[in-house]
């Protein structure tokens, strides 16, 4: 990316952030009418499905979204060399680069960035951006990292040249990695990566020799560089925490803006569209980018429509995220917000009463804890009317009294759920770690269920 280029096309994307609702839906549809046209002309998946459903050339631009066909994962595996838009991009061959080629920035053919992702849904798939696809998700995830800051004082930000450590899993075609290694590069700053798998005492001392002043990374990882500066063991004095790639607890943003002193930035991207939203305020919800991307809820089913990627559209794509939506209101930013829950479905646990009847409770229903003391908590379903809470507690709290808080909270929340049938129990341990092979905290414990 070129320097003075990101920065005069920021400033334009920035200015979407003063429209009004009425202007951002307008945005919205124009970009959503020029996709629809390109796929129908460009791609022969999509030329079919809509065809199949009765939807003509003449209907593109009046129909509403709601009316095209959806698509996933699975259809996404068995019909990506259909789908995609350019003819030299074939799955096997991408495959064969995965797997050949080192895990690093370096493009397919030097013009098509490939993300890797497996996901919990198994099975690899890919997830490519053209050259101008990659280039306009930078800047969406620079507006959300410089959130709420003018043009002005981030210039004044990157004339320091901040030096900017990523703390996550890094040895892989990750689409986190890739887009902020080149985000980075845009913006002219120094950068290093800490990979969750590196010793504790590595990081130390690369902390110590780069000493960052801006932290990005998976929540569970900048946990541990907190926990670190908390014992002294590394002091750093930092101007701004984005926090990425997987959900942030209420409890746990609190620590870590105790920990850092400063406010923390929730960014909320995916494979398919890494740039979707950013979180700075959780009693208001995250703020989705409506001129980069469409997001419907329907039936509690979340899907995702791209709308920047020409090479590899994604129209109505099913995602597993669960969220709400909220409409901007008078006075608001013209952006749609998400509220409710926002996790995979996967981070579910499910209970059965004597009779055989069945009810969910999502982990991510007790975002609203708020008890001091408590920093970080897991789960494990231990039979199918029994679980288990694992919490991490900060230095000096006392236990007792987050027990008591985290057991009366915990039956209001089962009550109101109607599962007062299940019996739950509080374990202590000194540190939640994240899994040693994703870099990230799994918020459900694996294991068999009795």
């Amino acid at each position: 990316m070129n320097y003075l280029k990101t920065l005069t096309d920021l400033y334009r994307l920035k200015k979407n952030v003063k429209l009004s609702a009425d202007k951002m839906r307008s945005l919205q549809d124009g970009k959503l009418r020029k996709l629809l046209r390109y796929a129908w002309e460009h791609s022969v998946y999509y030329r079919t499905a809509f065809e199949r459903v009765g939807i003509t050339e003449e209907q593109l631009d009046t129909l509403p979204l709601s009316c095209f066909p959806t698509i996933d994962k699975q259809a996404l595996l068995e019909h990506f060399d259909e789908l995609v838009t350019v003819p030299d991009l074939k799955q096997e061959n991408l495959r064969e680069f995965d797997a050949g080629e080192a895990a690093d920035r370096k493009p397919y053919q030097g013009k098509y960035h490939v993300v890797h992702s497996s996901g919990s849904t198994g099975k690899p798939g890919y997830f490519v951006y053209d050259g101008d696809a990659w280039s306009q998700m930078l800047l969406g995830i620079i507006r959300a990292a410089l959130w709420g800051m003018s043009m002005p004082q981030i210039l004044r930000l990157l004339m320091k040249r901040p030096r900017i450590v990523y703390i996550a899993a890094t040895d892989g075609r990750y689409g986190g990695a890739m887009a902020v290694g080149d985000g980075i590069d845009g913006v002219g700053a120094k950068q290093m990566y800490l990979d969750i798998k590196t010793p504790v005492a590595e990081w130390i001392r690369q902390l110590r020799e780069f000493q960052p002043n801006i932290v990005i990374g998976y929540p569970s990882a900048i946990k541990i560089l907190a926990q670190l500066m908390e014992n002294g063991e590394v002091g750093l004095d930092a101007e701004r925490v984005i926090s990425c790639g997987e959900p942030l607890g209420t409890n746990l943003r609190i620590y870590l803006e105790k920990i850092f002193r400063t406010q923390v930035v929730n960014f909320y991207g995916s494979s398919e569209s890494l740039a979707l939203g950013v979180e700075t305020n959780p009693t208001d919800g995250m703020l989705l980018f409506d001129d980069m991307n469409v997001i419907e809820v329907e039936n509690g089913v979340m899907y995702l429509t791209c709308l920047y990627n020409y090479a590899q559209p994604l129209i109505r794509y099913r995602l597993s995220d669960r969220l709400t939506l909220k409409a901007p209101e008078g006075g608001e930013l013209p952006f749609t917000r998400a509220v409710g829950l926002l996790g995979r479905n996967e981070d579910v646990l499910w209970f059965e009463d004597g009779r055989g009847n069945r009810e969910f409770l999502h982990p991510l229903a007790i975002e609203g804890f708020c008890i001091e003391g408590l920093k970080d908590y897991q789960f494990r379903q231990t039979t199918k009317d029994t679980f288990e809470m694992f919490a991490e507690t900060e230095h000096g709290a006392s236990k007792e009294r987050i027990r008591q808080e985290m057991l009366q909270q915990m039956r209001e929340i089962l009550s109101e759920k109607k599962l007062d049938f299940v019996q739950f129990y509080v374990n202590f341990v000194n540190e939640i770690l994240p899994d040693i092979r994703t870099g990230k905290k799994p918020l459900i414990l694996k294991g068999k269920v009795a």
